[in-house]
This record gives C-alpha cells, sequence and structure tokens, in this order.
C-alpha cells in the first residue's frame, strides 16, 4: 500500500464522489452486469422515478418505452443520444463504458437551452422573410432603372451601390439576430471540443467561396490540440466569419494560412492573408459593429460590418480574446485565444 492509497485517502474519496453525486444537477445512472447499480437524486427527479424502482432492475424491464435511454445502456462504447423525459422536458444523455466493467449513463436538461435556440432560428426566418421581399423588391426595381434611359456615371454608380447595400442588407439580417441573442446572455453549451476538428469543418464549408476567388487556404494545426470546453457550433460561427473575411478581403491569387497550436493552458487559432490590410487607427475599431473602413475598396466588398463583432463576442463569452494585427495593403492576421478545459 503506497502512501496515497490509505485506508483513509479511500473513505475521502468515497464521500467525494457521494457528494458529487448527491449534489450534482446532472443525473448519473451506472448500471453493471445488466442491472442498474447507482441513481443519483437529480436522476431520479428527471425520470419522475424513486431510487427504489431502479436500483437491482435492467434497464430493459425500467426503461422499455424510453428506447433512446435504453440504447444508452445498451450500446458499446461513447454514445451521445437525446433523451425524452417527463413533462415534455428533454435531455442531453451521454453514456460510456467504464474500465471496471460498469456502464455510466449521464443525463444533462437541455430542455431551457433547446426552446431557446428554436426560438432564436423561429425569430431569424421571421425576419428574413419580412425583409426578404422589400428588399427584393428595392433590388428589382433597381434593376429596371437602366431599362428606361441611358444613365450618366454617376448614376450608374449610385444605382450599384443601392444593388449592393440591398444585398448587404439580407446578409446582415442574421448576423444582427445571432449577436442580439448572444449579447442577451443566451446560453451556450459546455461540452468538450476538438478545436481542430471544427477549423477543418470551416475550412471545408468555405472552400468554395475561395477557389471562387481564386484563393488557396493551407491549414498548419497541431494534432491534437488540446481540448476546450464550450459549445462547438457558436465557435464553428466565430471561427467562419473569421475566415470568411480573409477570403473576402484578400487579393485574387493569393494564399490564406489557418494556424492553430496550444499548451497545458490555452489554445491559440490565427487566420493570415495578404489582402488589402486594415490601418493602425481601424484596428480596434474593426469589432465594433456596423464599423467598415473608410478605405475605398472595403466599399466595393459585400459585408455588413457584423461578422467580427459576432466572432468576438463568442470567443470572449468562451472566456478567450481575439485581436489582429496588420500591415497595410499587405495583409492582415486575426488571433483568438481560448482557455483549454480545466484551466
Amino acid at each position: 500500500m503506497t502512501v496515497h492509497d490509505t485506508p483513509k485517502d479511500s473513505l475521502q474519496d468515497s464521500q467525494r464522489y457521494a457528494f458529487l453525486l448527491r449534489t450534482t444537477a446532472d443525473g448519473v445512472l451506472i448500471a453493471k452486469d445488466g442491472v442498474v447499480i447507482q441513481a443519483n437524486p437529480a436522476a431520479c427527479a428527471m425520470l419522475s422515478l424513486r431510487a427504489e424502482d431502479l436500483l437491482g432492475k435492467t434497464p430493459t424491464a425500467v426503461f422499455r418505452q424510453n428506447q433512446a435511454l435504453m440504447n444508452l445502456f445498451q450500446r458499446r462504447g461513447e454514445q451521445q443520444l437525446d433523451v425524452r423525459l417527463p413533462r415534455q422536458r428533454l435531455a442531453q444523455g451521454v453514456a460510456a463504458d467504464l474500465p471496471n466493467g460498469e456502464r455510466i449513463v449521464l443525463l444533462q436538461d437541455v430542455s431551457e437551452r433547446r426552446d431557446l435556440e428554436t426560438r432564436r432560428k423561429a425569430l431569424t426566418e421571421t425576419i428574413e422573410h419580412a425583409l426578404k421581399n422589400r428588399i427584393g423588391a428595392i433590388t428589382g426595381f433597381a434593376e429596371l432603372i437602366p431599362r428606361f434611359g441611358d444613365l450618366n456615371d454617376n448614376q450608374r454608380k449610385y444605382l450599384a451601390r443601392i444593388i449592393q447595400t440591398t444585398a448587404n442588407l439580407h446578409d446582415t439580417t442574421r448576423s444582427l439576430v445571432n449577436l442580439a441573442w448572444l449579447e442577451a446572455g443566451m446560453p451556450l453549451q459546455h461540452v468538450p471540443v476538438r478545436l481542430d476538428e471544427v477549423i477543418q469543418r470551416v475550412v471545408d464549408e468555405l472552400s468554395h467561396l475561395a477557389n471562387a476567388h481564386k484563393l488557396v487556404i493551407a491549414t498548419s494545426l497541431q494534432k491534437p490540440l488540446p481540448i476546450v470546453m464550450g459549445d462547438p457550433e457558436r465557435l464553428r460561427l466565430a471561427i467562419w466569419h473569421i475566415l470568411d473575411n480573409a477570403i473576402r478581403y484578400n487579393k485574387p491569387e493569393k494564399s490564406i494560412v489557418v494556424h492553430a497550436w496550444g499548451d497545458l493552458q490555452e489554445i491559440y487559432c490565427s487566420i493570415a492573408d495578404q489582402g488589402i490590410g486594415i490601418r493602425d487607427e481601424e484596428l480596434e475599431l474593426i469589432f465594433d459593429r456596423m464599423y467598415r473602413s473608410r478605405d475605398e475598396r472595403v466599399r466595393d466588398i459585400p459585408g455588413g460590418g457584423l461578422g467580427l463583432t459576432v466572432a468576438r463576442t463568442i470567443i470572449r463569452r468562451h472566456g478567450g480574446d481575439i485581436w489582429a494585427s496588420s500591415n497595410y495593403d499587405y495583409g492582415s492576421t486575426f488571433t483568438f485565444v481560448l482557455p483549454v478545459a480545466g484551466q
């Protein structure tokens, strides 16, 4: 017996374990040899069952009306499924095999979070639908104007601005709703995230846009990257906005480099382009909502001035930060940092 493996230490570990099971808001169910051997108070409350209704029973006997929960117990390896709860509530269920032969199932009630996300999507779709017809009408009338007579250079210039602005209005709507929702404190998921996988997904999603701009996206990702805790979809959205920005403001036939690395405390990700760059006096302003550079070249590029604001809001809500550096007319680099899980 080592100095770290005394009966007193074992008793203390057991007490800590019992305290965590008793006080956590997540449901914990443990099965061994085909029967449930442990169910914490949160699990009993979520399932509207008493401990005696669960302990010593097989998952099939107890959960025969809940196929998702039965699957979490019966399938091998790590599993993740949505589990319907009584009173029209919903849990996210995660299951895994333990080294001692036990099968553990964790239930996290996500009813409010899913409801908020559903309402956010409904609001976005309603606003987009309400604006789409009106914006479309403005664009249609603007495109008809040249058919009724010749225009001078200034008239053509301002007409093009009208058409571009209406296109920007539609693109801005979704970002504006996302930003309002985030700043209002919309709950975020708090799950382990492999950031290298999220980054690669975004690169794949935007590869067609890069090809259309005759750009090459090069990636240099440390593998494996340390795990971060957060909302994978929101982190994907933040990276998407940064990379989309790099593509739109880059110069044709240039490259973009996405680099990610980390240690035991922090993960860094940088996205560098070879585009038009940012003046020193504008470096802090570019993260402000609706801000667009005074550079004439920027005016000809579609954008609503909200992407970087959304990205910064998401990164900061995950406990990180983001900043930019630039060499005007030669390119910019956006870098963000996130804390590693457990820090």
